[in-house]
């Protein structure tokens, strides 16, 4: 229901065949992104860091494909675009290289690749396993949080404002990005990333909730 409302309200299409979602995170209640895409019959492309988690998604068959390389990615997102075919592609990696490759690809090419945003990392907890930093790979990540917390920490704002500004880029040329109520928006404001709405109080971001503004 909340990438049908996106679409219909954000791009204001009945059909989603042919529209790409990017977000990230496929453990607990983000597991189902993966399959809410192939329901709205558009391209879902999920960063998780965990293999774990990809592998119990796509063994349950929520999730259809698995790839850690990003050309690949990329190459099946283009491909499934152009032909309009659901797909549900786990990415094995930091979700912030993801967005960055969409960066890079709009800067190379002029193609937006992607048309609908979002982000369901457990932010709400980001210092403690909740978000893991672009800057180190999983396990590398894990052994950091265990014996320097401090640093862990301050990787981790480095990397929300990473995303951000890789989103902001995106969002300036057309994709539609919205909170998925997990702080997201609110952890990045602290790091200091820029999520705040212009000429608004500093309590109101760029980016739309999914309870007020999808879901309503």
């Amino acid at each position: 229901l909340t990438v049908l409302n996106a679409g219909r309200r954000y791009l204001k299409a009945e059909d989603l065949s042919g529209k790409v979602f990017v977000t990230s995170g496929l453990g607990g209640m983000s597991g189902a992104q993966a399959k809410a895409a192939v329901i709205a019959g558009c391209v879902g492309i999920i960063a998780e860091v965990d293999e774990a988690a990809l592998l119990k998604r796509h063994k349950q068959g929520w999730l259809m494909e698995i790839s850690n390389n990003l050309d690949h990615c990329i190459t099946r997102l283009r491909d499934a675009r152009k032909n309009k075919i659901a797909l549900s592609l786990g990415y094995h990696g930091n979700v912030v290289d993801l967005w960055e490759r969409l960066v890079y690809e709009l800067d190379t090419t002029g193609e937006l690749l992607v048309d609908l945003g979002s982000d369901q990392t457990s932010c709400h907890n980001p210092f403690s396993g909740g978000y893991y930093p672009v800057q180190l790979g999983f396990e590398e990540a894990k052994q950091l949080l265990s014996t320097n917390p401090g640093k862990f920490r301050t990787l981790v704002q480095e990397s929300l404002k990473r995303q951000v500004a890789a989103i902001n880029r995106l969002a300036d040329k057309g994709m539609f990005f919205w909170d998925y109520g997990n702080a997201f928006l609110l952890e990045a404001q602290r790091a200091g990333a820029d999520v705040e709405k212009r000429g608004a109080n500093k309590t109101e971001f760029r980016y739309p909730s999914y309870v007020q503004h999808i879901m309503g």
